[in-house]
């Protein structure tokens, strides 16, 4: 079988990403049935490989899944929580492989979210340098004024730093509430929720309704299917191209 390099390996884990795979292989953290490694050593599926020590899990089989899944309020997005919560993976009832969210969704947010076993593609989205688009539908109250619009479009300050330019639409006004969408291209901890307070908007309801190429469509919340073979060439494009 055609042997892979280790930090290749690493990523595929899902451990870390191939960069903090090849800065631990320099800090002589990493081994190989035993032995320290070095940058461009090579390994098999029947290898052992340790981090500090730390067995980690290495693929037996070149078999990535892909998920899309219509996340609901109130689940947390971890692979488990200490506080008991209800997390996502309780919602991958039929999934046989070991997959985790690719970035995150916090509890009163809902929407798109994406799972996988690959770790280098899950690692190229949530990369900040990619700028992978991401589109929301944000209610917001009480209302909505042009000044903080062109704010939310330019960019407003969290965290001592400026957001990149935002795309902003409204789509439906009503009294005492707007429906906008949101267009970002990076992913800051609850950034939008954070954005539209930064302008004085309380966030009633956020749905993620796209993630690149990938859109939400009419996936039934708590649902989830596997991206078709366009879905992830699209998106595999966009990872390479979006920069």
């Amino acid at each position: 079988m055609e042997k892979i390099r280790i930090q290749k390996m690493i990523a595929d884990s899902g451990v870390c990403s191939r960069r903090k795979a090849e800065e631990l292989i320099a800090q002589g953290r990493v081994k190989l049935n035993g032995h320290p490694v070095k940058l461009g050593d090579k390994c098999g599926m029947k290898d052992l490989i340790t981090i500090d020590g730390e067995r980690i899990a290495v693929p037996r089989k070149r078999s990535f899944l892909y998920l899309m899944m219509n996340k609901p309020r109130g689940y947390v997005t971890t692979v488990s929580d200490e506080l008991d919560r209800k997390c996502v993976m309780d919602l991958l009832t039929d999934v046989e492989e070991r997959v985790y969210p690719v970035g995150r969704l916090d509890r009163n947010s809902e929407g798109l979210l994406l799972f996988t076993n690959d770790g280098e593609f899950a690692n190229s989205i949530m990369h900040p340098s990619r700028h992978i688009s991401k589109t929301y539908r944000v209610t917001v109250r009480p209302g909505i004024t042009d000044d903080q619009l062109v704010k939310l479009s330019e960019g407003v300050e969290i965290d001592g730093r400026k957001t990149l330019p935002a795309t902003v639409v409204v789509k439906d006004k009503e009294e005492g509430r707007v429906v906008i969408l949101m267009t970002i291209k990076e992913g800051r901890n609850r950034q939008i929720r954070r954005m539209c307070e930064a302008v004085g908007l309380e966030v009633a309801r956020l749905r993620r309704t796209s993630i690149g190429p990938l859109k939400l469509g009419m996936l039934k919340p708590g649902t989830y299917r596997e991206l078709t073979a366009e879905e992830l060439r699209a998106i595999r494009n966009a990872i390479g191209k979006e920069k």
